[in-house]
């Protein structure tokens, strides 16, 4: 399964949390130090992440498929997906789609950060 999961990157994760649940989102996961907040939707999640470049949004999905599996169909595919990364939260991969704007996948570990 692959879930589409935007991330909105800010400087003011509580603010920025506040406006989306007014919106009617609700809170999910949280990272234990804060600086992450999952916002489950009926048809998806955001993602609110603390960053430097606040008002950037990337484009990430979550898959329960490993990824080194996601990475070697990338790859046979042509495309240059990087190597699978440890995270604070589980496992990370990056590539860049036909355009160049980079795509995350990630494979949670929720015991990690909740």
């Amino acid at each position: 399964m692959m879930r589409v999961l935007p991330i909105r990157y800010t400087s003011d994760v509580g603010a920025v949390t506040r406006f989306y649940e007014t919106l009617g989102l609700r809170v999910g996961s949280v990272s234990r130090p804060g600086g992450w907040v999952e916002l489950p939707a009926d048809g998806g999640l955001l993602a609110v992440h603390r960053g430097a470049d606040a008002g950037r949004c990337e484009l990430a999905f979550e898959t329960d498929e490993p990824l080194e599996d996601v990475a070697n169909r990338l790859r046979a595919a042509g495309y240059e997906a990087g190597p699978v990364i440890d995270e604070g939260f589980g496992h990370s991969l990056r590539v860049r789609d036909p355009d160049g704007v980079r795509v995350q996948i990630n494979a949670y570990d929720r015991a990690l950060y909740t």
